[in-house]
């Protein structure tokens, strides 16, 4: 592809996929899923479930389809999806929304960040303050934007942001500050210093705040905080979720953006010319989903923190320092005592497989080029699949370590 100029440069460079020679590999993610698939390793790279969502949640959809709610939904969601949508932000958060103005349906958390960063930045002299570690779009999305990506370290053990590094990111340059809360692939969650600081030095250099909450309800300690909910903030701030993860449907990408009208219209803008719409059937399905009673929700963060805790114990049997993390599908440790002279967290993952039988992805793959030496012997693996699955692997793990 030497010859074929165009955006798709940047944001194949902007993911860690461009060599300097122009060559673009394929995401660790699709490497280590294939290695695991040729080893029949376990795997706990990619963070999708193994199992399907509430039944209600799938009749729901089975129904619409029955129905004939197949064709174009409305450009800004199913009326119903965006109510069950307010309802569910008033009920968890005591936030109020507009549904037909401050809530935006989309083909799934991903589309939702691209589409606002696209919408949101105006070329290089803009930045975006990431939390790094970062979900790998946000790099791609930005660099396609033409934007400056600007990191703040979640440094090991702790892996959660220093205030003074956060302060030394923003500056008046600062587009939009963009938090992962619950955090991926750390699982980190922000305490409420942390918020409050992200909100003031906003307010100070009259910057956004987008945020990524896709993992609101997989929590195993303190309730999720949006950072909208903070004094100051509603005002400039862009909230980002999905059905995907709380109900155990990835396939479906039903998303959504929430925040200011005016801020929602500059999504829709450019949204629109993306997918324009999509997931007919599947939206009413999720609004029967946000409409579930509490015990559903409970007991989503209970199996999470169950399997995050019989994970952590095969990874700490396997001899690994481990990162407990409060929230998401993922674990972070140091795998160092298991990695070969020379090897770094990329090699490990892809000699796992064959070596041990289970897969993982190393947190190298999540950062800039220039702080991959930080991260070289930390590695992401994700307690979303069955719990026996996760006992398999955890035995793989703690028998390696004999």
């Amino acid at each position: 592809m030497l010859h074929i100029s165009g955006a798709w440069q940047r944001a194949a460079r902007g993911a860690g996929l461009l060599s300097p020679d122009g060559a673009l590999a394929p995401t660790i993610f699709a490497e280590i899923t294939a290695a695991a698939v040729r080893h029949d390793a376990v795997n706990l790279g990619q963070g999708f479930p193994d199992e399907d969502g509430p039944i209600e949640v799938l009749d729901a959809a089975t129904e619409a389809i029955r129905s004939g709610v197949n064709q174009y939904p409305p450009g800004r969601g199913m009326p119903v999806l965006r109510d069950a949508i307010a309802d569910h932000q008033h009920r968890f958060y005591g936030i109020d929304l507009d549904p037909e103005r401050e809530i935006l349906v989309t083909a799934g958390a991903t589309e939702a960040l691209t589409a606002a960063l696209l919408a949101l930045l105006d070329g290089p002299e803009d930045e975006v303050v990431v939390f790094e570690p970062y979900y790998d779009s946000y790099a791609a999305a930005i660099a396609l934007a033409g934007a400056r990506l600007v990191p703040v370290p979640l440094r090991w053990p702790a892996l959660e942001p220093d205030l003074d590094d956060l302060r030394a990111a923003v500056s008046d340059r600062t587009r939009i500050i963009l938090v992962n809360d619950p955090h991926n692939p750390t699982g980190t969650m922000f305490t409420a210093d942390v918020r409050q600081e992200i909100v003031l030095l906003a307010e100070r250099h009259d910057a956004l705040i987008v945020t990524d909450e896709v993992y609101e309800h997989l929590v195993m300690g303190a309730a999720h905080t949006p950072i909208s909910t903070l004094p100051g903030a509603a005002g400039r701030t862009l909230t980002i979720s999905s059905g995907g993860k709380t109900f155990r449907t990835t396939g479906w990408k039903v998303g959504w953006v929430s925040g200011p009208a005016d801020l929602v219209d500059a999504v829709l803008a450019v949204k629109q010319y993306l997918t324009y719409v999509n997931g007919a059937p599947f939206q009413p399905a999720i609004a029967v989903g946000l409409g579930l009673p509490d015990t559903y929700f409970d007991d989503l963060a209970a199996t999470q923190r169950e399997r995050r805790d019989l994970l952590g114990a095969g990874l700490t049997a396997a001899g690994f320092d481990v990162s407990i993390p409060a929230g998401s599908y993922f674990t972070v440790a140091d795998v160092r005592p298991m990695m070969a002279p020379g090897e770094d967290a990329s090699d490990f993952c892809r000699a796992l497989p064959e070596r041990v039988g289970v897969a993982a992805i190393p947190l190298t793959a999540f950062v800039t080029a220039e702080h991959r030496a930080q991260y070289s012997s930390l590695v992401r693996f994700a307690a979303c699949k069955r719990t026996d699955v996760i006992a398999e692997a955890a035995r793989r793990l703690a028998a390696s370590a004999l």
